[in-house]
């Protein structure tokens, strides 16, 4: 399965296929003397997903590991540790996988990603119901001291909000229109060259909300020019500067990056069973492909972007020769190319 995720295979069929024209390698890769597509088929229906889940928990950990000491993307002041949940919907026809709830009349799933930004790495996933709330998921998530958590205004859960500050952890949060604030005090912005218009220190005023969140916190007005459009953000950070903390909620936008780049590279969105359990395995065994590339050029130290990675490792799995030498290779090639990756900068 992370053989047809990396080199793109379009079905079953296409894997099997594949495979055995390299029937002489079967020995060595530990996958006996034959493969045969049943055998595939009832290993997706049947094999525990809660293996390849915490595989990819293993594989998170090792990549991010490896990644850790990047340095340099955020400005100082700001803790090396910022990590953004956000949701993506993977829809199915309900009258193939009938085993999804229906919602506006199509079936599907979604994808709940924490996301380190300054690793690009997806380092905690959950799979639900395309029915779950984006905020009902916050709970699922274990939050760390000194760490800034980006969330869209679908997150605006006080209570989980009020658990990150009491742990010693801050967040930035898209206000929800109906969240009503009494002004404690006005800070001062320094003027809008930045695109910030107010700087506020609140305290929510709305009698449910001040039984959930009973603490001080800022309102940042951001102008966006390429929106043409004013952002409210919340934060429980009452010391950094605002403008900051705007740029936080810019990066937010890699995990958006990171969602329609494994849609686009790797098998998501169509699959290779019609099961539940099928889905989900093909899911956690992407997260794995896309971690493995992230390590194979953090460790390579290469200069190719992921997709340019992605391509050069498609063709060369069951080669013998050095990834390393191999890679290099194809980056000094004079036909290899650039080629657009929607800017999301794993290397």
């Amino acid at each position: 399965m992370l053989w047809a995720q990396l080199a793109a295979r379009e079905s079953l069929r296409d894997i099997i296929g594949s495979l055995n024209a390299h029937r002489s390698k079967f020995y060595r890769l530990g996958f006996g003397k034959s493969v045969c597509r049943t055998t595939l088929s009832e290993a997706n229906e049947k094999r525990n997903v809660e293996i390849f889940r915490l595989f990819a928990e293993r594989v998170v950990k090792i990549t991010q590991d490896k990644r850790g000491n990047i340095e340099g993307l955020f400005m100082e002041g700001i803790p090396h540790r910022v990590l953004a949940l956000d949701s993506t919907t993977v829809t199915l026809k309900w009258e193939t996988y009938s085993w999804s709830k229906v919602q506006n009349g199509k079936g599907g799933i979604k994808v709940h990603t924490l996301f380190d930004i300054l690793t690009n790495i997806p380092v905690y996933n959950v799979i639900t119901d395309h029915d779950v709330r984006d905020q009902s998921v916050m709970d699922y998530f274990q939050y760390e001291p000194d760490a800034f958590y980006i969330f869209d205004k679908a997150y605006v859960k006080l209570l989980s909000l009020n658990e990150i500050d009491e742990i010693g952890a801050f967040f930035v949060v898209r206000r929800k229109k109906k969240m009503n604030f009494e002004i404690i005090e006005e800070c001062s912005c320094d003027g809008h060259e930045n695109g910030i218009l107010r700087d506020l220190k609140i305290r929510l005023s709305n009698r449910w909300a001040k039984a959930r969140y009973q603490k001080p916190l800022r309102i940042i007005y951001y102008y966006n020019k390429e929106k043409n459009a004013t952002l409210e953000f919340f934060t429980n950070n009452l010391d950094l500067e605002a403008h900051k903390i705007a740029y936080l909620y810019k990066c937010r936008w890699q995990i958006e990056l990171y969602f329609k780049w494994i849609k686009q590279h790797l098998r998501i969105k169509q699959f290779y069973g019609t099961s539940e359990n099928s889905v989900k395995i093909q899911i956690y065994v992407g997260i794995i492909a896309y971690c493995l590339v992230a390590l194979v050029g953090a460790e390579l130290k290469s200069k190719s972007s992921p997709f340019e990675l992605l391509r050069i490792l498609s063709v060369s799995l069951f080669e013998k020769e050095n990834l390393k030498e191999f890679l290099a290779k194809a980056e000094l090639s004079e036909n290899f190319q650039s080629v657009s990756n929607s800017n999301l900068k794993l290397f």
